[in-house]
């Protein structure tokens, strides 16, 4: 499968864990989001299953996904997005421990610190 096939389905994935995050932060079922992804992109729900597992995105079809996305043209051809790029929910986690960390005392941030720590040793990090 050539590289630019992969880069695309990634960055296509990635898209699509951020229409279903904002869709059920806004309170929306999650049963149905599918179709409605599929339907913001004016693909078909047949379509958009067979690009999650295997069909490849063509040009016409990148730019189109991009365009309903809201995201710069060329945008699913970059490689390491999916990868590097944070996605809205967890900006909003950073912000809020942001926020958290600076309006805690000392002992607070002690806290926090130690909390972090134990979430990572729970998870094998």
């Amino acid at each position: 499968m050539p590289q630019t096939t992969v880069t695309r389905r990634r960055n296509a994935l990635l898209l699509h864990r951020r229409f279903l995050e904002e869709a059920i932060a806004a309170g929306l079922p999650a049963k149905g989001l599918d179709q409605a992804f599929a339907k913001k992109l004016e693909i078909s729900p047949s379509m958009w299953s067979q690009i999650k597992s295997a069909r490849p995105i063509g040009d016409t079809l990148a730019r189109q996904i991009e365009r309903h996305c809201g995201v710069d043209a060329g945008w699913l051809d970059r490689e390491a997005l999916a990868a590097d790029a944070p996605d809205p929910a967890e900006e909003r986690f950073i912000a809020a421990a942001r926020q958290a960390w600076r309006q805690a005392n000392a002992k607070g941030k002690r806290e926090l610190s130690r909390w972090l720590r134990e979430a990572q040793v729970s998870k094998g990090a």
